[in-house]
């Protein structure tokens, strides 16, 4: 069977011994998942979820319940406040762009302190030039960048101290750079570093492909906003778009008349029949991101068997979902994701090749064969064609899918 799918028997012999070294780990992961699975049930069961919240609203979208209940949901599982959800967020980025523009004003200062953001985010900060950036509004921009994977807390800490800091962002996830992504313990101890020396500051995580990575999320750490998309992992592969604010509940508000309109802020905004597959994405998140996460181990022991440099190592504490492949050259990173989209459900015909995406500075490579265009959390693997070329590979909607899609992606290499 393994031969029909372009797999080779000497993959298939290491896969065997692969997943023999993972089962510890693989335990881990599962423990997790059961915490974050209880506490989902938890919140539907606190707010009677029934079928009457799939119901639907068009035009305005006034007197949304099942709306307004998957954002009680969604705060509750997130350890909010208020929590702000929406199709209406095209992805993660907009999600972001909307709470960014929603909390500055002319003359305030961004600080991020764990290096540059996203790459598709430079023209909405204005680190590339944009006539809609926040810096063609008069928003400063600085940053802060990490040593050996950490915040410099001794420099946040002098900056905070100066003043006139209006907002801290925090990416959790590692983007296109090449530092670690970042555990809860050290957004803890820095969100507490902030608060200690300036409690009016806007600390604002973004949440992207960290959800339910670990037991809890930054906002029960003392993070007052965090930002994520539901086609990462709490769409759970069923949720065709859209995105969330969670936190403070008056800067969820301010972030609702942002993307809607002043003075109506979360009143309006119709689902448009989404209600059923936010939910039960929600519901199958804990699962979806268990199965992302053991695929992730799984390719992180492979490729490391086979000599390549990967972060973080299988046995390495994770703080989201995606998983770093160095390959060290640009003819063996396309080889690698171009295997990836033949090992994929949808386009598996497709071979995808470097191009200029709209938001990158260098060309990218994107495999992506999902049922949900941009689903990351579902087996997904971009690069940028730059040195050291190193993959980004996230997603697997199941276990055994996302296996067999490494499996194939690791043939693709000889």
């Amino acid at each position: 069977m393994y031969e029909k799918i372009g797999i080779s028997d000497n993959v298939v012999e290491l896969s065997k011994k692969v997943e023999k070294d993972v089962e510890e780990v693989f335990k881990q992961i599962d423990e997790v998942c059961e915490y974050n699975t209880a506490k989902v049930l938890s919140a539907f069961q606190k707010y009677n979820i029934s079928d009457m919240h799939f119901g639907s609203t068009t035009g305005y979208g006034y007197g949304d319940v099942g709306r307004d209940t998957i954002e009680k949901v969604f705060a509750e599982v997130l350890g909010a406040e208020d929590c702000l959800v929406r199709s209406q967020f095209i992805s993660g980025s907009h999600a972001l762009t909307v709470a960014l523009f929603a909390f500055l004003r002319p003359g305030d200062t961004m600080l991020s302190i764990c290096g540059k953001p996203y790459d598709t985010l430079d023209k909405v900060i204005g680190i590339e030039e944009n006539n809609s950036s926040l810096k063609s509004f008069g928003v400063k921009y600085e940053q802060i960048d990490m040593i050996d994977d950490d915040f410099d807390y001794e420099k946040i800490k002098n900056r905070v101290l100066q003043g006139n800091v209006k907002l801290i962002e925090i990416q959790r996830s590692r983007g296109y750079s090449t530092r670690r992504s970042i555990t809860l313990d050290k957004i803890e101890k820095v969100v507490k570093l902030i608060k200690e020396n300036n409690k009016d500051i806007i600390i604002m995580i973004d949440n992207c492909y960290g959800e339910f990575v670990e037991k809890y999320e930054p906002t029960s750490f003392g993070a007052d906003v965090i930002v994520g998309s539901l086609i990462k992992n709490l769409g759970g592969g069923i949720a065709p778009n859209g995105g969330y604010i969670a936190g403070r509940s008056d800067l969820v508000e301010i972030a609702a008349e942002r993307l809607t309109v002043p003075g109506q802020g979360k009143e309006v905004g119709p689902s448009l029949g989404m209600n059923r597959y936010i939910l039960q994405g929600l519901f199958m998140a804990p699962s979806v991101v268990k199965s992302s996460l053991k695929t992730a181990v799984f390719a992180s022991k492979m490729l490391e068997d086979l000599g390549y440099k990967v972060v973080p190592r299988y046995n390495e504490k994770r703080s989201d979902i995606v998983q770093t492949i160095e390959f060290g050259s640009a003819d063996k990173v396309i080889k690698y994701c171009q295997g990836i989209q033949k090992g994929s459900p949808i386009d598996s015909n497709s071979v995808p090749e470097p191009w200029d995406m709209p938001g990158y500075t260098d060309q990218v490579i994107m495999a992506a064969g999902a049922f949900t265009q941009g689903s990351s959390i579902e087996l997904s693997c971009d690069a940028p064609i730059r040195p050291p070329y190193i993959a980004f590979m996230q997603g697997g909607l199941t276990y055994e899918y996302g296996k067999i899609g490494v499996m194939r992606a690791v043939s693709n290499l000889f």
